[in-house]
């Protein structure tokens, strides 16, 4: 089975003899599994699994062949203009492999992109534009951040950061303790916006480490589980300071799942 076929099965599916479901998919009914599809792309990424990340590929290229074909259906374009488009603008993109620019580090290549965007006119009126607003949170921060810094608005020293983060943080707990709830949450918000510049600093991918604190606990809380389990009791029967030992015990066995 090749592209060309799978691009036929979409049409069928979407036709008046295909199926009752994709034919009545909208691109707003269909967003929440392009994203859903993505992160379990994603997963495989991080699980190194590549059994996954075959499935989970050709899950994402079926959405991506399900948006062509609605915009086929509206007379827009198709699976064809999106491989024609992304091969020119690769092309075009890459002048030092497909022409006859010389560039020796990926800084020259960075550099020329910068300008060939202002001739294409695709700059931003900010310099922190153009980073899409659906992304996550953090990333969405992380890159706004790197923009910044592009003209200079950046912390010189990691110590520098480091006092901007205390500072954060006396300034949550002294909204805590007014109980101001809309306060609470915009210093909170402050708080993780200056944990992303730190990671920015120490070259760490703040999503990431996230992802993985998140994996770590869930390994760390079926251990609990688990073992609990071996007591014959619930998590609910046990104190904290109980939990605090089976928690305790899946950090010095760095458990897996």
């Amino acid at each position: 089975m090749n592209f060309e076929e799978l691009v036929d099965i979409v049409a069928k599916l979407r036709g008046p003899d295909g199926c009752p479901w994709d034919k009545e998919q909208t691109r707003e009914s269909l967003r929440p599994y392009l994203i859903e599809e993505f992160y379990e792309l994603i997963d495989a990424l991080e699980e190194n699994d590549h059994q996954g990340m075959e499935e989970e590929s050709g899950d994402l290229l079926f959405q991506i062949l399900l948006q062509s074909r609605l915009s086929k259906e509206e007379g827009k374009f198709d699976i064809n203009d999106v491989v024609e488009g992304i091969a020119r603008k690769m092309i075009k993109r890459h002048p030092h492999v497909f022409g006859d620019k010389d560039f020796k580090t990926s800084e020259d290549v960075s550099k020329w992109w910068q300008e060939h965007k202002k001739k294409e006119g695709k700059n931003y009126s900010s310099a922190i534009g153009g980073v899409p607003q659906s992304l996550p949170a953090l990333i969405r921060a992380q890159q706004i951040q790197f923009k910044a810094a592009k003209v200079g608005f950046d912390w010189e020293r990691i110590e520098d950061v480091f006092e901007k983060l205390e500072e954060e943080i006396r300034e949550l707990k002294d909204a805590i303790n007014r109980k101001e709830h809309e306060e609470i949450e915009d210093e909170l918000g402050d708080l993780f916006f200056v944990l992303v510049r730190i990671a920015n600093s120490l070259k760490i991918n703040p999503e990431d480490a996230l992802r993985k604190t998140i994996k770590k606990f869930i390994r760390r809380f079926r251990h609990m589980e688990t073992e609990a389990s071996r007591q014959d009791k619930n998590l609910t029967d046990m104190t904290l300071a109980e939990m605090d030992i089976l928690w305790n015990e899946a950090k010095k066995k760095k458990c897996r799942d």
